[in-house]
Parts: structure tokens; C-alpha cells; sequence
């Protein structure tokens, strides 16, 4: 139960012409339309139990492939073969009628999704103990916020553990409890053997979760494999521009397969790590460190950004920053070679492999012109000095002892912690208000 099988699967839709060209079909003269192919030659299998997402750029076909897949959209071409239940989360509030209240909605889709009368009340129940909407169950689905839709939809979609789970963004509305709840909720489903089908653009979420990542582009797949290759492609994809443009893969230091891309104006020479003026591949947990970029500017660049962004073992991005971000403004003329060293005074890094990708590109984000991106350019081990901590932080900590007796009375604060703690938190106020913000 729950396998999933996609043969030469295709969809195309017609485009008229002229705003009459359907009524004149129907009236008999000629074709009046022409087919416009979003998905074409659409073949892939996954197994029971396995998490496979379904990543592309928007555009490419995903929420098309997952209609078509759910049963709401007929293939032009091909076969999908589905096992068991199919539950599918896609457009936010799909199937709910806003004049009906949460309850009233919840209890025509379990019914829709072949829940017995007997069952209804229990089922009923959970939905409404893990939507946590309170009295909004009894509410008018049209007074919802879009949180709250989700919240709904996905307790609905949930209450019983369907064979094949599909979900479509849907999630990315949700608050961070929320998520976090659902995410547990879809982990326990998947050790109980659903399958699931899962599109979305955050790439933390993907490999927390997935182990297969298949990439849409222009209505065909380009990439079947494990996420991290399959993201490192796709980030390619998205920061490609009007220049020409190359991605391969190439091999890093370390040893590790690593995607690169880029139109080529300006290019990474090499990179490497040194401790005390040496190139090391291991450096101790807390040592002071500089990762150097050597590069070479092919043509003559007014502005240049040059970032770093490091990933633990799993692909889950740890640290990154770039020139700008720094705010070390950099401008090159053609033909010169230069370096870019980024001095760690302390690499708190907690024990394992990590890998670092570097980038060139133009402005704070790499999309604006990206001129060489280099993924996992190279590998880093890293040593603990002592087993004092598990995680990818190894951060200095002290512990004391006292008598439960003690009381423990605030200490007055100096002028200069005072002054420390309202830099600390004005910092803080003007990360959480800078958005947009990407590096490498």
C-alpha cells in the first residue's frame, strides 16, 4: 500500500486564439486553438514509505504534476498508478466552502474521504484538538485567517493516516509551532509507512524530512536524487541569468561532489582554510581560523560580493555571510587575481564534517548576478577538545554547584554591561527588520 507510479505522464492546455475561438469549435469551424505542454514525459516511481520532494522554480509544474497526481486534473498523456489512501493538502482552503463553519467543513471531508458514520465524532474530535482553533471550530470558514485555514485543513487531511500524503506549500503559511506540530505529526506517519510527496521552497524543511528530491524544470525532470545534490542544482537554476551560463559538477577539496555555476565574469581559483598560516583540513572546535577565497575578475566589475556559507554533514546551513554584509565594498579590474580572507577569532563549530560553499556574485544577494557559485568548494573536519557537548555548536560553558538553600539576588548592572545589553538588542531589532537578506 502507498507505492506511486508515474508513466510518460503529460498536460497541455489550449489556448484560443480569439476570445470566440471555443464557440467557433464547437460550431464546427476548424481548430481554433493551439496546446500549450506545462508537463510532458513525466516518469518516476516511489516506494511505500518513502518522503520524496518535488522541488522547481515557480512555473516549472509542481502544483500542476500534484493535481494530476490527486485525481483533480486528468493527464493529457500517460498513466499514474496510486495504492491506498491518497490524501492531498494543495490550494489553501481547496475544498472548504467559506459559508460553512470549521466544523461543518471538517465533517463533509472526512465523509468526502470515505470516513464511516460511526467514525465521525472521534475523528471530529482529533481535528479539533489538534487544529487548536478554539471556538473558531463553530465559526464561519470566511472569518479564518490564513494560519487558521491551514491549521484546519491539515488536521483535516491528517485525522486518519492516509497511505500516500501529498502537500503542496501549504505548510509554509503556518506558525513556527504549527509547523513544527505538523512536521512531527507527518515523521510518525512516515515510521508507519506513508508515502509522502512533499513541494517546498525551504530547503531546511526538504532535508529534514526527505531523503529523494526530484527537480522540476520547464514542465520535464532534470535531477533525481538525494536533496542536497538535487537543491545545489536548483539553486543554480534560480540564479541563472541572461548571460551565458554554466552549471557542472566538479570535485571539491575534501574530496566531496559539489555543483558549480555561474556566467563566468568572475571566477573562484581556490579555497582553503589556514591556522596560524597553514592550510589545514581539520582545525579544533574554538580555534581561531581564516577561510581564504582565491578568485580571478574575468572582466572589469564595478561591484563585487564575495560570501561564504557553511553546512553541517546534512546539508543544514550553519553560518553564512558575505562582503557586503560585512560591509566591505569591492570593486575589481579585468584580469585581476585577488583574495578574500574571512578571519574567525573563534570557530565554535561543534565535532564533524562540514562542508563550505563560496560564491561571487554582484549586490547582497547572489540572484541580482551570480558570477561563480561554488558548492561544498571544499570539506572541513572538525575536532572536539572534549566531550563537553553534542550539537553543531561547541560553545565555552561553565557550571556551578550551590546548595539549594542559597538565593540568588539580580546583580546591579555596570554602565558598561547596560551599554552592551542596548547594543546587543538594537542589533537584534535591525536583523529581525532586514528581510530579504541571503548569502552567500
Amino acid at each position: 500500500m502507498g507505492q506511486l507510479s508515474v508513466s510518460r505522464v503529460g498536460k497541455a492546455f489550449r489556448r484560443y486564439r480569439h476570445p470566440i475561438g471555443r464557440i467557433a469549435e464547437w460550431l464546427g469551424i476548424g481548430q481554433q486553438h493551439e496546446q500549450r505542454w506545462v508537463l510532458r514525459d513525466i516518469s518516476f516511481e516511489i516506494a511505500p514509505g518513502d518522503a520524496v520532494a518535488l522541488i522547481g522554480v515557480n512555473g516549472a509544474g509542481k502544483s500542476t504534476l500534484l493535481k494530476l497526481i490527486a485525481g483533480t486534473s486528468a493527464p493529457t498523456e500517460g498513466h499514474i498508478q496510486t495504492s491506498g489512501r491518497l490524501t492531498a493538502l494543495l490550494e489553501l482552503g481547496m475544498g472548504f466552502h467559506p459559508d460553512f463553519t470549521g466544523r461543518e467543513n471538517a465533517r463533509m471531508a472526512a465523509r468526502l474521504s470515505g470516513v464511516e458514520d460511526q467514525d465521525l465524532p472521534e475523528v471530529l474530535a482529533a481535528v479539533e484538538e489538534f487544529a487548536e482553533i478554539g471556538d473558531y471550530i463553530d465559526q464561519p470558514l470566511r472569518v479564518y485567517s490564513s494560519g487558521m485555514q491551514v491549521r484546519l485543513a491539515f488536521s483535516v487531511a491528517t485525522a486518519v493516516r492516509p497511505d500516500i500524503l501529498i502537500i503542496d506549500e501549504a505548510l509554509s503559511v503556518g506558525d513556527t509551532y504549527f509547523q513544527h506540530k505538523s512536521f512531527d505529526r507527518i515523521r510518525r506517519f512516515l515510521g508507519q509507512g506513508t508515502t509522502l510527496l512533499f513541494v517546498s521552497h525551504s530547503p531546511s524543511a526538504i532535508k529534514s524530512i526527505c531523503h529523494r528530491a526530484l527537480l522540476l524544470d520547464q514542465g520535464s525532470i532534470i535531477k533525481d536524487g538525494e536533496p542536497d545534490q538535487v537543491l545545489d542544482y536548483y539553486n543554480a537554476i534560480i540564479a541563472r541569468s541572461h548571460a551565458d551560463y554554466q552549471i557542472r559538477a566538479l570535485s571539491s577539496t575534501g574530496g566531496a561532489q559539489g555543483m558549480r555555476s555561474g556566467s563566468g565574469e568572475a571566477a573562484i581559483d581556490r579555497v582553503e582554510m589556514r591556522v596560524n598560516g597553514s592550510i589545514v583540513h581539520a582545525i579544533q572546535s574554538g580555534q581561531r581560523a581564516s577561510l581564504l577565497v582565491h578568485a580571478t575578475s574575468r572582466t572589469a566589475l564595478e561591484q563585487l560580493t564575495v560570501g561564504i556559507l557553511i553546512r553541517d554533514r546534512f546539508g543544514n546551513d550553519v553560518f553564512g555571510t558575505n562582503s557586503m554584509l560585512l560591509g566591505v565594498s569591492c570593486a575589481r579590474a579585468a584580469g585581476e587575481s585577488f583574495v578574500a580572507e574571512f578571519i574567525f577569532d573563534s570557530l565554535p563549530l561543534g565535532k564533524g564534517s562540514y562542508s563550505v560553499t563560496v560564491a561571487l556574485h554582484r549586490e547582497v544577494h547572489h540572484i541580482a548576478d551570480n558570477y561563480d557559485w561554488w558548492d561544498r568548494a571544499m570539506v572541513l573536519e572538525v575536532v572536539a577538545d572534549s566531550a563537553s557537548g553534542v550539537g553543531v555548536c561547541h560553545f565555552p560553558v561553565t557550571l556551578h554547584w550551590h546548595s539549594a538553600d542559597n538565593r540568588f539576588e539580580p546583580q546591579p548592572a555596570t554602565e558598561e554591561a547596560a551599554t552592551n545589553e542596548a547594543a546587543t538588542e538594537e542589533a537584534a531589532l535591525k536583523q529581525a527588520t532586514d528581510k530579504g537578506t541571503s548569502v552567500p
